[in-house]
């Protein structure tokens, strides 16, 4: 099997590269290697500037028909208060909100709307086994096992988006480098009552912070936990882990049964790395594949996606035309996309460093620090880290 560009993982980062490429004509082969997009865990954090980028590719009304949950404002609960940190509506309209979507209705319709594209290929079930070379050693496509059997697929460029275990960096010999985490994430579901109001609740108190992020008639629980902290957490036992997610969030006091089994219980362990070079001759790395971020601010598929469409941007004339995409091409893309990645993992750092650290460990009464009462005093401020989250330090268009 032949094609221009064979794009390894079907998360936001793949999907949008396929579907920008094949919109001007590119031929795209995607490779995801379940047979479909469920699951639970996967973020569902959509920004502004994404939900922008979709507006000026046509699928804006698209998007907006998902059952998504739209959020003006982010909120945090400590002992002395609810504080609203960030206001989202703020920010430029149409799409002052952040977009609270499971990701598997994205994804699915990304994949439906490419797939309307004659030059779109998304082979799912398939499953990268190694890389194929050509004689100049120049990654020149991938060899995969599918529903079929097993395939050669060859590609004048292979884009990873596999992942923040990424197999082609494995294959590729890259190593990122690691920058230390103070913490891990439980993630699970309760029950959402019709009175509970609605938006993105943050409890913050001694031994950390859980978020609870509305779907409707649920809520997606993430729980904070010291790094390594899991098997000490199962060990005290189911209940009193519902204990603390009572105490975190007590409108939930009356539906923690809901954990019946340790199986309602997913462990996400928190990575945050960067690769500091993104490619290889043949072979571009983007999104998680190439720098893993944090679950601060939720901007891990915006920066994915942000990724995708710089790449699709900068290299899809090129392909189309049936150029020889070049390593001088590839390193401007990684250019293109270095400072924001930067810049957000080390917000990030910071304020895992200053923030989340001392919260998992902290003991007694936890009053907001004064950043957080200044953003009350001066509401204003609140467009700060709405940008920062929302928006970023270099968002991407598409002409």
């Amino acid at each position: 099997m032949k094609t221009s560009v064979c794009v390894v993982g079907g998360g936001p980062a793949g999907l949008v590269l396929g579907l920008l490429l094949a919109r001007q004509g590119v031929t795209v082969t995607v490779l995801e290697k379940h047979p479909d997009f469920l699951r639970d865990f996967r973020g569902d954090t959509v920004h502004p500037s994404t939900l922008d980028m979709l507006d000026e590719v046509g699928l804006g009304d698209r998007m907006a028909a998902l059952p998504g949950r739209r959020v003006g404002g982010l909120h945090a609960t400590f002992d002395d208060g609810t504080y609203q940190v960030a206001d989202f509506t703020r920010l430029p309209a149409p799409h002052n909100y952040v977009y609270f979507v499971p990701q598997w209705d994205f994804l699915e319709m990304l994949a439906a709307e490419a797939a309307k594209l004659p030059t779109f290929t998304l082979l799912r079930a398939t499953t990268v086994t190694g890389l194929l070379r050509d004689a100049s050693g120049a990654v020149a496509g991938v060899r995969a096992a599918g529903p079929e059997g097993e395939m050669e697929i060859e590609s004048s460029l292979t884009v990873a988006c596999d992942g923040r275990d990424s197999l082609v960096r494995q294959e590729l010999g890259l190593r990122p480098v690691d920058y230390a985490t103070p913490m891990d994430v439980l993630w699970f579901r309760i029950s959402r009552g019709p009175s509970d109001g609605d938006g993105l609740a943050m409890r913050i108190g001694s031994g950390g912070l859980m978020l609870a992020i509305d779907r409707g008639d649920y809520y997606q629980c993430a729980y904070l936990i010291a790094k390594g902290g899991y098997d000490e957490i199962r060990a005290a036992g189911l209940d009193a882990l519902r204990e603390q997610v009572a105490r975190r969030q007590p409108i939930l006091a009356d539906r923690v049964g809901e954990l019946a089994t340790w199986d309602d219980v997913k462990l996400l362990t928190v990575k945050l790395d960067r690769l500091e070079r993104w490619h290889v001759p043949g072979a571009l790395l983007i999104g998680d594949a190439a720098h893993a971020m944090s679950p601060i601010g939720g901007v891990g598929i915006n920066l994915a996606v942000q990724d995708a469409a710089a790449t699709a941007r900068m290299l899809g004339p090129k392909l189309a035309a049936g150029q020889p995409v070049t390593e001088t091409d590839l390193a401007a893309v990684q250019r293109r996309r270095w400072l924001p990645t930067v810049v957000t993992q080390n917000i990030q750092r910071a304020a895992q460093r200053r923030i989340v650290d001392p919260l998992l460990h902290a003991t007694g009464r936890i009053e907001a620090p004064a950043p957080i009462r200044l953003l009350r005093r001066f509401p204003a401020l609140q467009a700060l880290p709405a940008r920062l989250a929302g928006i970023g330090v270099r968002p991407e268009h598409v002409r």
